[in-house]
């Protein structure tokens, strides 16, 4: 989705609790709120203070949301260049369409990965049979840096359905690798470099070690936690110092999302765009003003304007 209303810079509430928590804890972020244009989002990444954990340099929870019949998302479309956005949907429904050709309808439990590459254009609305009566939404959007190695590849799109994303029960603890490996098992969804991502449920007392990774975050989209002494509240991320042992508890009946992966360097980012160099971004942003990326096929007539 746009991230056209909130710049990176604006103020988070991020801490670690106490020194004895940052052993675990590095910080806390309570995510800001980010108006998409009747449509709020809760924002974990980036923050000022950490743009990014490994390749993941954005974090937006949508919902949980209630719609009335004839309301819905209506994300025109918008550009991207040289990250992967990544859709997973715990309730609802979204329309995926972009400058590929893509046209996928993505629900519960399955994977939409866009790779911008050089550059893509894509928008996010719902078919007229979801918006037809009264309807909820509630899900994850992530983005990835892609490595400089992969920043200007050809832009494409993946699909995975839910039966494709690999489910794994660690001591009564239900968990889905959704990318990377996780738990001895491997996701089929594409990666750039390496990338953890899974979703556990776990009930109130039940505990799980974080999988190993470079750096690593967890999000709390139901329920609530504790790493060590630090408490993880729900709509909260907490991330990960580099202690090789951290052990969540769920305090209540809880839904998480840990996120992770290999430190990639500096990277810019502005409105949809995020790059290793400033000036792709300039040349970006001078592309999209000119309308000169590629058109969503089937969705042509509205835009995005580039924010002035």
């Amino acid at each position: 989705m746009s991230t056209q209303t909130q710049q990176p810079d604006e103020a988070f509430d991020q801490h670690c609790v106490t020194p004895a928590d940052c052993k675990a804890v590095e910080l806390l972020i309570e995510p800001r709120d980010a108006d998409l244009g009747g449509f709020s989002v809760r924002r974990a990444l980036p923050t000022r203070q950490r743009r990014m954990v490994g390749p993941w340099i954005f974090f937006d929870h949508m919902g949980p949301a209630e719609f009335a019949a004839g309301e819905g998302i209506k994300v025109r479309p918008h550009p991207h260049i040289n990250l992967a956005t990544v859709t997973y949907l715990f309730e609802g429904e979204i329309l995926h369409r972009d400058s590929v050709g893509s046209y996928q309808a993505i629900r519960p439990g399955d994977v939409n990965l866009m790779v911008a590459g050089k550059g893509i254009t894509h928008s996010e609305r719902e078919r007229p049979e979801v918006t037809a009566t009264a309807h909820r939404l509630n899900g994850l959007q992530l983005w990835l840096a892609l490595p400089e190695a992969f920043e200007e590849i050809d832009p494409a799109f993946y699909h995975y359905p839910d039966a494709d994303i690999p489910r794994v029960d660690i001591d009564a603890v239900s968990v889905r690798v959704i990318m990377g490996t996780a738990f001895g098992v491997t996701s089929p969804v594409k990666t750039y470099a390496d990338t953890l991502y899974i979703e556990a449920h776990l009930r109130a007392g039940q505990k799980i070690n974080v999988p190993a990774a470079e750096e690593r975050a967890v999000y709390v989209a139901e329920g609530g936690l504790t790493a060590g002494e630090t408490m993880i509240p729900e709509h909260a991320m907490a991330v990960f110092s580099d202690a090789p042992d951290i052990e969540l508890t769920a305090t209540h009946d809880s839904r998480i999302a840990v996120v992770g992966g290999e430190h990639l360097g500096r990277r810019y980012i502005e409105w949809n765009f995020v790059s290793s160099r400033r000036e792709r971004i300039e040349q970006a942003k001078a592309d999209w003003k000119a309308q000169a990326f590629p058109k969503v096929a089937g969705d042509e007539e509205e835009y995005i304007p580039l924010p002035e």
